[in-house]
């Protein structure tokens, strides 16, 4: 019998039900203290679920670090929270080794004291206030869920994700990130104003003498039961395919980029930025109660994975054309493929035809 064609278990039910309830649960409990933002707290779970990492972006006020902060606080696991500074060093980042002095024989060892990377939950606050050197400490740390010091590698804890916010409109003592980590961010979500009925809830619910608190959620174990979850909710080959046109045609080198690509794009998305459509799909799918992957999923998902994937040139910046602008036009020129898994009315279903090792 073929792997793919297995029946699911009550555990694969059970676990797809609780993702859902988890789901429904986050944003409820995460409600209590943010008004509205329901687009910010949907894309920031999906990349939970998903095993990404998440940049929240905008200026000052909007409740960035409350939000990850109180996520956070509905997951019994770890968290640290660092505050980028100019001074910040590497090891204030990973840890550093110190020479420690046996009492008994007086013999000299180094001995590591681990940073405050090692937790689950990583608030990388105003993550662009500090010089590259000290940004490409979390590099291995994201990529690889470890950090090597003193030639020795050291494991971190799973799950592990890295939450960072940045503020876009102050440019002074500000270090743009690398493209080589921001490629290693799931999603850059924009953080917006509230609008006029939300702005008036906030400013009730702050200035009063109550303060709100959230439950906890989930925990360790299960977090890692739902990401494995997700691995095995199928996406069809003409919905992997819909995600590499779109990745496709940000590339200005590519056969049959779009003329404006070819104008005002130096450098497009890498491979990353189709798996983590893909993966941003899979749960989208299973959140909303549908049976697979789909390339409205993909469709979906487009902009906060691909708007800091797209590198622009001068002629964009003096057009004042964005990333996001660009993607509207792909999402455009490249329409969405029929529904793929025909026939496939219920969840077990989906995993009927899922691998386990997926």
């Amino acid at each position: 019998m073929n792997e793919t064609d297995r029946s699911p278990t009550d555990a694969d039910l059970r676990d797809a039900q609780r993702l859902r309830d988890a789901y429904r649960r986050l944003v409820d409990e995460m409600h209590k203290v943010i008004v509205g933002q329901g687009d910010v707290l949907e894309q920031l779970v999906i990349a939970l679920f998903a095993g990404g990492h998440c940049i929240l972006e905008g200026v000052p006020g909007l409740a960035k670090t409350l939000t990850i902060a109180s996520l956070a606080r509905c997951l019994n696991l770890s968290f640290n929270r660092i505050q980028f500074t100019p001074d910040l060093m590497p090891s204030d980042i990973t840890g550093t080794e110190v020479i420690q002095i046996d009492a008994g024989t007086g013999q000299r060892a180094f001995k590591f004291l681990p940073g405050p990377i090692f937790a689950n939950v990583i608030l990388a606050d105003e993550i662009n206030r500090t010089p590259p050197k000290t940004q490409a400490a979390l590099l291995e740390a994201m990529q690889e869920r470890q950090v090597t010091v003193g030639g020795e590698r050291h494991a971190l804890a799973a799950p592990f994700f890295v939450l960072a916010t940045q503020n876009p409109i102050e440019q002074e003592g500000t270090y743009p990130l690398p493209e080589a980590q921001q490629d290693r961010f799931m999603f850059k979500v924009f953080v917006r104003y509230p609008s006029y009925d939300e702005e008036y809830e906030i400013a009730t619910r702050t200035t009063g003498d109550t303060e709100a608190s959230v439950a906890t959620v989930l925990d360790a174990e299960e977090m890692l039961a739902l990401q494995r979850l997700v691995r095995r909710v199928p996406a069809a080959p003409t919905v992997v395919r819909h995600a590499l046109d779109l990745v496709q045609k940000t590339r200005p080198d590519q056969p049959g980029a779009a003329p404006v690509v070819r104008r005002m794009v130096s450098w497009g998305a890498g491979p990353r930025a189709v798996q983590y459509l893909i993966l941003g799909a899979k749960v989208r799918a299973v959140l909303n109660g549908r049976h697979h992957a789909s390339t409205q999923d993909i469709r979906a998902l487009a902009h906060p994975v691909l708007r800091h994937r797209i590198v622009t040139n001068f002629s964009a910046q003096a057009e004042g054309y964005t990333t996001d602008n660009m993607i509207d036009e792909l999402l455009e020129q490249v329409p969405a493929h029929p529904q793929t898994l025909h026939g496939e009315d219920d969840l077990a279903g989906v995993l009927r035809n899922a691998s386990p090792s997926a």
